[in-house]
């Protein structure tokens, strides 16, 4: 048997278990204390060590990604080769599939306007900031695209005012969370997505973007970004360069089809049951370690 903890909330319980057992620790790191904050400030410390003290407990530790993989290392002094990196994936099955109309967007799109969109929660770590920044930088070059913040968060009502005063108000549009039919509808409208994340671990909405066969621009300053090719990838903090994408993926049809075909092509590897293989395998070589 093994021991399994998922983030800091489970690491105590899973370093008791382990001590009145016996039996191996591996802890799951899903996020840390500096992608929460994105960056060393405002670092929470009582989390930080727990944090700390699970990975050093643990027999292995899994992250979802190099990138979570550094941080891990370098932040925590975790010895690299106890560090297993492990993508997260998306399930095709549950996942729904692209509506044949673009519905309340509708009007919009038969007016001649992209949609870029942003899903996630409205929060530091997410960047949704540096989305309106790229936003603004757009609408000088092209008026004529409409910007979806889909989610919610304790930046919005900054990132309402940020875009009223540059503004931009009225070209970014807060729909809330959504999910289900309402998420694939939203999905089905964009003619690009964009996740501008200040650190992320991985990013699974990206994924579920290029299934739906919407260009994706991501920030290099996350997991996700290692796993696909088939996206544009830019510095969250390099707004130009953000921006200047933006119009290329809107701008040019035959970039737009290659990411859109591509992408969708090529997600389909990145799944939940390659990820639950590559597991099994851990826990298994861990298993003939205790047993040797």
């Amino acid at each position: 048997d093994v021991i399994y903890a998922h983030d800091w909330l489970s690491f105590g319980a899973g370093i008791e278990a382990k001590q009145v057992s016996g039996k191996p620790l591996v802890v799951h790191v899903h996020a840390t204390e500096y992608d929460r904050c994105g960056g060393s400030a405002g670092i929470n410390s009582e989390v930080y060590a727990i944090e700390k003290a699970g990975m050093e407990e643990a027999d292995c530790v899994i992250a979802v990604s190099q990138f979570t993989k550094d941080i891990v290392v370098e932040h925590y002094g975790i010895e690299p080769h106890k560090v297993i990196v492990v993508h997260n994936g998306i399930d095709e099955h549950t996942f729904p599939h692209r509506n044949s109309g673009d519905g309340r967007f509708s009007k919009l799109k038969q007016a001649g306007y992209k949609i870029v969109l942003f899903n996630g929660r409205i929060t530091l770590q997410k960047g949704p900031d540096y989305f309106v920044k790229a936003a603004k930088r757009v609408l000088e070059h092209n008026p004529k695209v409409i910007f979806v913040m889909s989610g919610s968060g304790d930046m919005m009502r900054q990132v309402m005012q940020q875009a009223a005063y540059l503004g931009i108000g009225d070209k970014i549009l807060f729909p809330g969370f959504l999910r289900g039919e309402e998420l694939a509808e939203m999905y089905s409208a964009a003619d690009l997505f964009l996740m501008p994340s200040v650190s992320e671990p991985f990013g699974i909405t990206p994924l579920e973007a290029m299934k739906m066969g919407v260009p994706v621009i991501m920030s290099r300053q996350s997991g996700v970004s290692e796993a696909v090719k088939n996206a544009l990838k830019v510095d969250f903090w390099d707004v130009e360069e953000m921006a200047n994408k933006i119009l290329s993926v809107i701008g040019y049809p035959a970039l737009h089809k290659t990411l859109s075909d591509h992408g969708a092509s090529e997600v389909i590897q990145v799944s939940w049951d390659k990820a639950a293989l590559k597991l099994k395998g851990v826990i298994d070589r861990i298993l003939s370690w205790f047993k040797e």
